[in-house]
């Protein structure tokens, strides 16, 4: 198994039993691993945190995802973070959103399965950092 203890996944997620499952299978995976269940939470610990990667639901309280999205990419970090928005929402409108707001990836949760939401995690940090290995800064 790859050492991904590197790398900081942040789930923004305010479905408890979700993100409770995501937080499990990422840290057997041995990422580290930050959760919020807000908005407005998360954007707070992107922002002080400065995670590898958001895992970033749409629709939640105190702040909906593609509010915290468009913030963080007004931030000189957050313009960088690779983010995959989750939601339960397959509208088309909300898929150009999520891309207009700068999301890398859409994710719709009744059509991906834990296991695959964490190979994507995989990936997409692979690809971005030309292994699971992360970078000296």
């Amino acid at each position: 198994m790859e050492d991904n203890q590197t790398f900081t996944i942040l789930i923004v997620e305010d479905d408890t039993e979700l993100r409770e499952a995501l937080t499990t299978a990422l840290t057997y995976e041995k990422f580290s691993v930050l959760a919020a269940d807000n908005g407005a939470t998360g954007l707070g610990m992107a922002l002080e945190k400065h995670p590898d990667m958001i895992l970033l639901d749409v629709i939640m309280p105190h702040m909906d995802g593609l509010t915290v999205l468009q913030k963080l990419r007004e931030d000189s970090w957050g313009k960088e973070v690779p983010v995959i928005v989750m939601t339960v929402l397959d509208d088309l409108e909300k898929i150009a959103a999520v891309v207009t707001a700068g999301g890398d990836e859409y994710v719709i949760k009744s059509e991906i399965t834990l296991g695959s939401l964490v190979a994507k995690v995989k990936d997409r940090l692979a690809r971005l950092n030309g292994g699971l290995q992360k970078p000296h800064k």
